[in-house]
């Protein structure tokens, strides 16, 4: 009898134990009839799974609906498919690459061939969107073979989803189909498409396949939806809001920084005024840390790419820094990061176990390559000023120095009264993307999570996002109108993450 059974643990704590093979929906049910109807997908462990998937082992369980991130992620990525059914509606020679949802809203990257379409076609797709999400279609999930992909997407011409199936090492694949379209898929989705009932499509861009610019540049359309018009409603006047708040507006208006174009698109400068507050800033925060026991140091602008190949960072994010300079015949690189820097620094000298923890913070000035298309104003630039610290210590005093940084850092925003979401990012399982031993990455995450538990904080694990060399706890900020922001390498973000 207990073969056939399985253990379900709610975001409570509460267990439930259920016949195995009992769906999402069918849990939820068990709740409440209410729950069930307000259901967009559960999360088993930390995977997102459609409500109709029978459940076949005891784990942690939410019932995800839209006031969850994992439910919101579940919208959108059904929206994503609806707006590409939307498109090979109206556009029937389309072909379609990828189309996830984002931290607020999806987007599609679609080839419409030799032409394209304008900003004034987007109404027309949103009210083709809604007719067909009116029609109640069911998103029906399929397992295919690598084979029988393949053949459906030659049968179409459909030479970016080719390329997608022929770079995955699975041997089984998974099509969704929501009314005349399918589309190669992981999923989760909706259990139909009569939950979204507000769209808007918000811009146009370009969009290299793969991210590669000798690729063909496709349109993606991107877009936002909801389960209630006013949802929609009250996002567009926040949208105003942030317009009246928008940094680069306010910025020159207030004469904090300037962009100039003999400087080069990126390189932000700072201005007499916006000097006064970055130093304002500097001065409270150096003063913090100083009294927190971190010592302070400078490093160079470039160094040599050897140093980058040694610690790691170079193979890993090569795409994302400038190339190589010759300097009397040695390959240097403009600085792309702190770390290599100050860990040479540590160990420029003999230490004892009694010296540590030693604890290095700078202010560094660090440069990435962005393409052009992406930089915005100073929240995406080729060069920015990072609060960069390391802390090198025992593991006897591993865990104390976590408390400490998470201390430090929630002063800081609590300062500002800034509210902060709490993310532990651990790896998954592609141990391409990551360097060290694996027992070292366990022992790390574990240590993290108890860390996390035993000072009360609210937080989420979030799979595949650490760095290559360890874990992280990301801190991600929400700005006076509610927006989130985080980007990559820990961009207007803080993330501490942790060497074994």
């Amino acid at each position: 009898m207990s073969a056939e059974q399985i253990t379900l643990t709610f975001p409570d704590g509460t267990q439930k134990k259920f016949p195995i093979n009992t769906t999402g929906l069918e849990v939820a049910e068990s709740i409440s009839m209410g729950l069930a109807r307000n259901s967009l997908s559960i999360t088993l462990g930390n995977e997102i799974l459609d409500l109709d998937t029978p459940i076949k082992r005891s784990d942690k369980i939410a019932i995800n609906t839209w006031d969850s991130e994992d439910g919101q992620y579940t919208f959108w990525h059904s929206s994503a498919h609806l707006l590409a059914e939307a498109v090979q509606e109206l556009y029937p020679k389309a072909k379609f690459g990828i189309g996830p949802p984002i931290e607020s809203g999806f987007y599609y990257d679609i080839d419409f061939g030799n032409g394209s379409i304008g900003q004034d076609q987007l109404e027309k797709i949103e009210n083709k969107m809604i007719e067909l999400a009116r029609k109640k279609s069911r998103f029906n999930k399929r397992v295919v073979s690598k084979e029988e992909a393949l053949q459906h997407y030659k049968s179409v011409d459909n030479e970016y989803k080719i390329d997608l199936i022929e770079g995955l090492e699975d041997s089984t694949i998974t099509f969704y189909k929501q009314g005349n379209f399918t589309d190669l898929c992981r999923g989760p989705h909706l259990p139909d498409t009569s939950g979204i009932k507000a769209v808007k499509l918000t811009k146009l861009a370009g969009a290299y396949w793969r991210g590669d610019v000798n690729s063909k540049q496709l349109t993606r359309i991107y877009g936002i939806s909801f389960p209630k018009q006013k949802m929609l409603d009250d996002y567009l006047k926040q949208i105003e809001e942030a317009q009246k708040r928008d940094h680069k507006k306010l910025g020159k208006e207030l004469g904090i920084y300037m962009m100039d174009t003999m400087v080069g698109p990126g390189l932000p400068m700072w201005l007499p005024n916006g000097t006064v507050l970055r130093r304002t800033l500097e001065k409270f925060l150096r003063d913090e840390q100083v009294r927190r026991g971190y010592q302070e140091v400078i490093t160079p602008h470039i160094a040599n790419i050897e140093l980058y190949k040694t610690s790691g960072h170079y193979p890993y994010y090569k795409d994302s820094q400038y190339n190589p300079m010759d300097v009397d015949g040695d390959e240097y690189m403009l600085k792309p990061m702190n770390c290599p820097h100050h860990h040479r620094i540590y160990s420029n000298d003999l230490k004892s176990y009694r010296d540590l923890p030693v604890r290095l913070a700078e202010f560094g000035t660090v440069y990435r390559y962005e393409q052009s298309g992406e930089l915005n104003g100073m929240s995406r630039v080729r060069g920015f000023t990072q609060d960069d610290a390391h802390i090198y210590c025992t593991h006897d005093q591993l865990k104390d120095e976590i408390k400490a940084v998470i201390d430090l850092t929630q002063h800081v925003f609590n300062t500002f009264g800034m509210p902060v979401d709490i993310r532990l990012s651990f790896r998954d399982d592609n141990e391409e993307k990551y360097g060290g031993e694996s027992e070292y990455w366990e022992r790390a995450q574990k240590e993290i999570n108890e860390v996390a538990d035993e000072m009360g904080l609210e937080y989420k694990i979030v799979e595949g996002e650490a760095s290559f060399y360890g874990p992280k706890i990301d801190f991600i900020i929400r700005d006076a109108i509610g927006r989130k922001w985080q980007h990559r390498f820990g961009r207007s973000r803080f993330a501490a993450s942790f060497h074994l």
